[in-house]
């Protein structure tokens, strides 16, 4: 359909070519996996390492004891016969006879039985072979069964509860709900709008409410199926005052929970007193009573696991010279090489083009791995001993003696990317005099004290900390205070700085640190 004014004859179709001059840079397959291993934190890349001996035939693993030097020395000794070998097939006046055809492929089969057989199960059959046991199985045996969920643990504690059949489908439906805290904070009107067609369940608004209360009469630690942390500290009350505990006030806890539960959590002790009528002694004794009570109920069932820490470079004081010095952990990680056989396979002609060619890029996938772990350790030592210098006073006095080191500096200094020194340091942890410290936090801005010294952020953060420790609790400072106490100390920032920093330190404002006297 043409638009009004338009003339058909007027309509054309070209086409036409044209030149344009431009760069495009493309990274090689070896590049990027040099990125990606400079990046990795230990944890990472050992299993980036696992994986790749499992995948990779031609890929070894020294076994610790090891002689090194006599590996290095017979490493040398097969290239020089691989040298000779290739030289005398080339100068040979002779062909091979028939007989020595099969015993050449007799010889040859012995050799690469592994890559006929299955090419992904060399490291299992060298280890059968040699009447070793898997050390992977092993380790897949000895490895703990997987904790049950939450919900699991739930599910099987509502089996034992006594309660009628058709309360307990409703409350096997509703420990679906409840989250990794152990609260249940869907309402009711959308439990009911989600599961208006379960089958063989009529849900009313007074049935689920019925079965909830049953949840928390049943379910173990108290406090599980809580609406939220409120309701879930007085249900844990009440299991306190029914099984013992006599000693102390928890009537003074239930009320301070019941009644003022906002101004407990503004801190708001001098109106409390007033209202309540309990005096500030009782008050601050409940609070300490309510340590006792769980935050997360469902978390004691089951608990986040934390991964643990692994440094990737250690740093010691020598005393000899007085320097700091660093050495990459490097005793973690196995010791790789490329396999010998496999590498001779690679190269022999005799052998099948199909398989050659599978062996040689196994080969070559190693040797860039190998190559890339190298080069890794080495871009990390060195981005290391710069900080070493460069932070100097940190490790003599600490962290409020941190200078500004910006990533480019380091750059410069060593001849490489910015972007490099980015994947250099990133999630890398240091193991210093003053413990485990994250090699990024070395690297920030900063301004200059009224002395004319250059400071960076995270050296003012712990100024800052360092001075809300110091305060007096009954008159905390103020955000305004504490960037005159900074001011008095030659550091010049404004008063959202202070927020910001006080807000990324998790210390509280000055109302809810402020402590009140008996």
């Amino acid at each position: 359909m043409l638009t009004e004014g338009m003339d058909s004859r007027t309509m054309r179709f070209e086409t036409s070519q044209h030149m344009k001059l431009g760069q495009q840079m493309k990274l090689a397959p070896r590049m990027i996996q040099s990125m990606e291993i400079l990046q990795m934190s230990m944890m990472e890349l050992q299993e980036r390492i696992d994986q790749e001996l499992e995948s990779n035939i031609a890929l070894e693993q020294i076994e610790p004891g090891a002689d090194l030097d006599q590996i290095a020395a017979d490493r040398k000794e097969e290239e020089r016969e691989d040298r000779m070998g290739e030289r005398e097939l080339v100068v040979g006046d002779n062909t091979p006879s028939g007989a020595e055809d099969f015993e050449r492929l007799s010889i040859m089969e012995s050799s690469y039985r592994e890559a006929f057989d299955n090419q992904y199960s060399s490291q299992k059959f060298r280890a059968s072979s040699a009447g070793d046991r898997d050390r992977k199985m092993d380790a897949m045996a000895n490895i703990a069964a997987r904790e049950e969920s939450l919900t699991e643990q739930l599910l099987h504690q509502w089996t034992f509860a006594e309660i009628e059949p058709q309360t307990r489908s409703i409350g096997e439906l509703l420990i679906e709900y409840i989250d990794s805290e152990g609260m249940l904070k869907t309402d009711v009107e959308t439990i009911l709008e989600q599961n208006r067609n379960v089958p063989g369940i009529e849900l009313t608004e007074s049935l689920v409410e019925e079965t909830i209360r049953e949840l928390q009469k049943w379910l173990d630690p108290p406090g599980i199926a809580a609406h939220n942390m409120r309701a879930s500290f007085l249900i844990q009350i009440e299991h306190i005052e029914q099984t013992a505990d006599q000693e102390n006030n928890w009537k003074d806890v239930r009320l301070l929970i019941e009644n003022h539960y906002e101004d407990l959590l503004q801190n708001r002790l001098p109106k409390i007193e007033q209202e309540s009528e309990l005096s500030m002694h009782r008050i601050h004794e409940a609070m300490m009573l309510m340590h006792r009570l769980k935050l997360h109920p469902g978390r004691e069932l089951v608990q986040d696991s934390v991964p643990p820490i692994i440094p990737d470079v250690i740093v010691e004081y020598d005393e000899v010279s007085s320097t700091y010095l660093a050495a990459l952990r490097s005793g973690f990680l196995p010791t790789l090489r490329i396999s010998s056989e496999y590498q001779k396979m690679a190269k022999d002609r005799t052998v099948e083009k199909q398989t050659r060619e599978f062996v040689s890029t196994n080969v070559r996938n190693a040797q860039w791995l190998i190559e890339s772990i190298d080069q890794r350790n080495n871009t990390l030592l060195r981005v290391v001993n710069v900080v070493l210098a460069r932070q100097r006073e940190y490790f003599d006095h600490g962290p409020q003696h941190l200078k500004p080191l910006p990533m480019i500096e380091v750059a410069d200094q060593l001849g490489i990317h910015v972007g490099t020194v980015s994947r250099a340091v990133a999630d890398k942890w240091m193991q210093t005099p003053r413990g485990l410290v994250l090699l990024r936090k070395f690297f920030s801005g900063g301004t200059e004290t009224d002395s004319g010294d250059a400071m960076s952020w995270e050296a003012i953060k712990a100024r800052l900390k360092e001075i809300v420790d110091g305060e007096d609790k009954f008159k905390p400072l103020s955000d305004e205070a504490l960037s005159q106490e900074l001011k008095k100390r030659g550091i010049e920032i404004a008063r959202r700085t202070v927020v910001k920093y006080r807000q990324q330190l998790n210390i509280p404002p000055a109302r809810h640190r402020r402590a009140y006297a008996e």
